[in-house]
């Protein structure tokens, strides 16, 4: 840094950002590519996958209309908002009201971003799942919260927990946050678990806002249930999906918010100051993916659980054991094999892209109960996860012969 540079000085907020491991990862991926190396990518839920071809042909026919170039309505044009009405009423059978219900986001993460300025504050505490998905602590610390987290894999022990805290902090939670099929465990729920949430909420007087990015891709004919699905939920929160996994749309940046009018309206403030919207073109692209592409979001669905046996099959052939079997979303969740758990989650993700060329997410780049876990995306085709999985069970063998271990000590 030059002298001249000295006077720039940071918000304090940046030091609430930990490294971002999966930074790291991507760059050195990117190192051994230009290397030559091909390196196999299971460390982002990036989808590989061509968006369906009657949403790409009718954002080629409407970009070329000139009123879709101007500024668009902040919260998504009605005729968007409608539709995700009636694509919640079909699904989930669950009631919106377009004007006030509905609005549109830049992609689930920035409306959750923007949600956590809305709702949280200085003083105010979140709880969160943990392991959690990157955005749900840093959305709460950067808006200027605390957060605190509960394990996501019992579902007794979360709701009990959640009682709990909410009945013994002072002051008393203000937020809580959901996701399922989490992120990045896979782990699921069922109406039920939303059902007992509901009256907890309003016991405890405790927003909710459930992350449903991936609850249309489900397996062995499991069916996410909605938040909103529940009674009374829309009295008490909200919930966001996303185009981006369930129609491959994830570089389109289009999602959506629904629920309590409040907090819809909330968000729509901020919003307002934030950002001019979505490109229209995009939005009404997007229109035509919920109305006729339901049979290529299911086809999508099976072609994620076809991945995902491949995977499963593979890694028990190789002797990484244990591996829970996920019924929803597009990753893999998976404890690190004992013999090489030692040295934790970000130094295996490194051994890994060094002797096998294949990244995997470190699991504690979600936080410290993921630090004996990666996590592995689903995006590559069949072919490509069964020469990962390969390549790893290579890495294995090195790994485990005694002259190695000796020279890796």
């Amino acid at each position: 840094m030059s002298d001249e540079d000295n006077f720039i000085r940071l918000a304090d907020r940046m030091a609430l950002l930990p490294p971002y491991l999966f930074g790291r990862i991507n760059r050195r991926r990117d190192e051994l590519r230009k290397a030559g190396v091909d390196v196999i990518d299971m460390a982002m839920g990036n989808p590989t996958d061509a968006t369906p071809e009657p949403i790409v042909e009718k954002l080629i026919e409407v970009v070329r209309d000139p009123r879709n170039h101007r500024y668009s309505v902040g919260g998504g044009i009605y005729n968007l908002r409608r539709e995700v009405a009636k694509y919640y009423q079909r699904e989930w059978d669950v009631d919106l009201d377009p004007a006030s219900e509905v609005i549109a986001t830049i992609g689930s993460k920035e409306g959750f971003s923007h949600l956590c300025l809305a709702l949280i504050g200085p003083g105010d505490t979140a709880l969160i799942p943990t392991p959690s998905f990157p955005i749900h602590s840093h959305g709460v610390a950067l808006a200027g919260g605390h957060y605190i987290g509960i394990n996501v894999l019992d579902d007794e022990h979360f709701l009990s927990e959640l009682d709990q805290l909410c009945r013994t902090l002072k002051p008393a939670p203000k937020v809580l946050f959901l996701n399922y099929p989490h992120n990045p465990s896979a782990h699921t729920v069922e109406q039920a678990f939303f059902d007992a949430v509901v009256p907890l909420a309003k016991k405890h007087e405790l927003i909710v806002v459930h992350d449903f990015a991936y609850g249309k891709v489900c397996f062995d004919g499991y069916r996410a249930p909605s938040f909103l699905r529940s009674p009374g939920a829309k009295d008490v929160g909200v919930e966001f999906t996303t185009m981006s996994k369930t129609f491959n749309m994830a570089g389109w940046r289009i999602g959506f918010c629904a629920g309590n009018p409040k907090i819809i309206s909330a968000l729509g403030a901020i919003k307002g100051y934030y950002d001019y919207g979505i490109f229209q073109a995009i939005q009404i692209a997007a229109i035509i993916g919920m109305r006729h592409c339901g049979e290529f979001a299911d086809q999508q669905a099976q072609k994620y659980q076809r991945r995902r046996d491949v995977v499963l099959e593979g890694l028990q052939r190789i002797g990484w054991p244990d591996v829970p079997k996920p019924r929803a979303g597009m990753f893999v969740w998976a404890p690190i094999p004992a013999e090489f758990a030692t040295a934790g989650s970000m130094a295996f993700a490194d051994q890994l892209l060094e002797d096998a060329a294949v990244t995997v997410s470190p699991g504690a780049g979600f936080g410290p109960e993921g630090e004996f876990a990666v996590r592995m995306a689903l995006v590559e085709n069949r072919q490509r996860l069964q020469q990962a999985v390969r390549q790893i069970g290579r890495a294995f063998r090195k790994w485990r012969d005694p002259v190695t271990q000796k020279e890796m000590s």
